[in-house]
This record gives structure tokens, sequence and C-alpha cells, in this order.
């Protein structure tokens, strides 16, 4: 028992999800005829209930993977899961089924927000017995509450999106090599269809700020500020990726980290949600417009990539609003300045 419970504390100590999933896998791993452990995805793609491994052991470590679900050769139906399948249909907290002879396979999923996104997979080579079953549960709940807590932390309350205290971590991600078994990320082919393949696949970041704010808060109140916030929000999770990373930074700032896609994509859905900002409906508001600056997020520091972005997003302000521009567009153009470096210290 003491293993287990040194274990549990490590788990405590972890501050993203990935590492998180990794611990918890650890201390399932350690308990007894214990054969293997994977965490699942489950998610939808074209419509159709799936799941693919996310973090699972290979050569006796685990690795994780971070490109897109609906291109990973490793999914497969939910259907082929039918006591998984069921288990997620009726809101079920477990399931357990043994897929073959001397393997039997528990299934927690983690539900959030009457929702399942990650299920833990467990197979030992002996039935679970009531008390292995209690012990399994017990850990499967520290980690299940702890995620909640992490969950929370890292988002705005207002909007649900992103906070500003967990960006520096999601950006450090979008450049990271891949990790081993990961098939890599691909662009918006499932919206883009007309994706030019010629061009090379990158990572954005956009900032995005709502024009006159001050002015709606002022005329119409702040509960109604705080409801443009809430369906920007929404307009912003209905114009991105799942995998996208999606920002409240305080007030109507919003930043968006975009993976992998080429820069005539990244224009089209920029362009698109701003878009789908003018043309939207708010209550009692009317219509607003939204002005957005961008550029590759491979050109330094978090701080330095804000900064540029920012200055496209300036020029945007300056000149009109309702507008998305280039970072590296308007300098080509010498409408912005490239910035000078002098070792630690950046001057526009």
């Amino acid at each position: 028992m003491k293993p287990i419970l040194q274990n549990l504390a490590d788990m405590t100590t972890h501050r993203d999800h990935v590492r998180l999933e990794v611990s918890v896998l650890s201390t399932l791993q350690k308990l007894s005829s214990v054969n293997d452990v994977r965490a699942l995805e489950i998610f939808n793609d074209a419509g159709v209930p799936s799941l693919r491994p996310r973090t699972w052991l290979a050569n006796g470590k685990f690795v994780s993977t971070r490109s897109q679900a609906s291109t990973d050769p490793r999914r497969e139906p939910l259907a082929h899961y039918p006591a998984l399948n069921d288990c997620i249909a009726n809101h079920c907290d477990s399931a357990m089924a043994s897929l073959r002879r001397g393997s039997y396979t528990l299934w927690l999923p983690v539900w959030m927000q009457d929702k399942v996104a990650t299920c833990l997979e467990i197979t030992r080579s002996r039935p679970f017995s009531a008390h292995s079953l209690d012990v399994v549960k017990g850990i499967f709940q520290v980690y299940k509450n702890y995620q909640s807590l992490l969950e929370y932390s890292e988002r705005d309350a207002l909007t649900g999106l992103l906070n500003r205290k967990t960006f520096d971590e999601q950006f450090s991600q979008l450049n990271a090599p891949q990790l081993p078994g990961d098939s890599g990320l691909t662009p918006l082919c499932s919206t883009l269809p007309d994706e030019d393949e010629s061009e090379p696949l990158q990572q954005w970041l956009a900032l995005v700020d709502i024009d006159n704010f001050k002015q709606i808060n002022d005329r119409f109140g702040h509960l109604f500020g705080d409801e443009v916030l809430i369906l920007i929000a929404n307009l912003l999770r209905k114009s991105f990726r799942s995998e996208d990373q999606i920002f409240r930074f305080g007030g109507e700032e919003f930043v968006v980290l975009l993976r992998s896609a080429t820069l005539p994509t990244a224009r089209k859905v920029l362009e698109r949600f701003r878009g789908a900002v003018q043309d939207h409906t708010f209550p009692q508001v009317g219509h607003i417009t939204v002005s957005i600056g961008f550029v590759g997020a491979d050109k330094g520091a978090p701080v330095e990539v804000l900064g540029l972005a920012d200055q496209a997003l300036y020029y945007a302000k300056e000149h009109g609003r309702n507008q998305v521009h280039y970072y590296d567009d308007l300098v080509a153009q010498g409408l912005l300045q490239a910035k000078v470096a002098h070792d630690d210290v950046e001057l526009f």
C-alpha cells in the first residue's frame, strides 16, 4: 500500500493534464495482475463515435500523442467495444469485459459536464475482485478530482475559455517536437478542402480584439457586455478545431493558437471568424466587429510573438477596424517596421 500512496502523492504534484495522465496510468500499472493500461480519447469522427489511444505503454515507457484524432491511424469506431459503448450511451461510471481468454478489461470514463472525452482502460490477467475494483476506483477518483481542479484553474470564469495563466505552457507545446508514436498534425482539410498542399504547415498566433467594446459597456451596461464576451467565445469555439487553443486574455482580448495550418488556411479561418462576428446579431447590442492581427508562432518567445501580433492588431484598429492583418505582410509592404533586438532588450 505504501508505494500506491506515494504514487498518489506524486500524482498531485503535476500541473498539466498530460503528466497527470501518465502519472495515474503509472500508478495503476503497479497494481497486482495489471498487464496493460491506456488512456483513450473519445471523439466523433465524421459523426461516428470513435476512440483512439492517447497515452499508452511502448517498450516499457509511456508515450503520448498530440496528433489530430480524426486522422490518427489507430482510431477505431467505439462500436468495436460494445461494453464501453453501452456504458457511455447509458452514462454509467464503468464497464467491464473479457476481450480474449485470460484477459479482463475495465474502462473508466471521465465524465466532464455530461460529456466524455477521456477514458482509462485497465487490463488484468485475472478477473477484477471487489477489493481490486475498490482500489482502482479509489485511485481513479483521486485522478478525476485533481483533473477537475486543474481544468478549473485553467479556465476563465466568465467564458470558459483557457485563461492567460495557461498560455505560456500551451505555447511551448505548439512548437514542441512530436512524441514517439505521434502521427503528426494535419491542416483544416475537413473544413477547407481547397487547402494548397504546396504551402508549408506552420503554427500561428492570432490576437483578437472586440472593436469599441468600451462603448458597448458604457451604452448597454456590463451585463450585456459580459453577454457579448460569452457569445464571442462561443463563436470562437465554432470557428476553430478542437486541437486549436483559444484563450481569453482579459477584457475584450482573445488569443488563438492555430495548429499546423498553411498561411492561406490561417487567413481563411480568421477571415471566416471575422465575418461570422460581423454577421451575428447580439441581443440588445445588435452588430459588432472584431479586429485581428496574426503572425507565425515560431518568431520567438511568447512575449515576442504576442508583441508582433499586437502590432498587426494595432494597425487594423488604426485603419478602420473589422480587419485581419498578417504581420509579415505589413512589414513587406513597408507599413510596419520589423523589430530590432539588442541582446535582451527589444525595440519597436
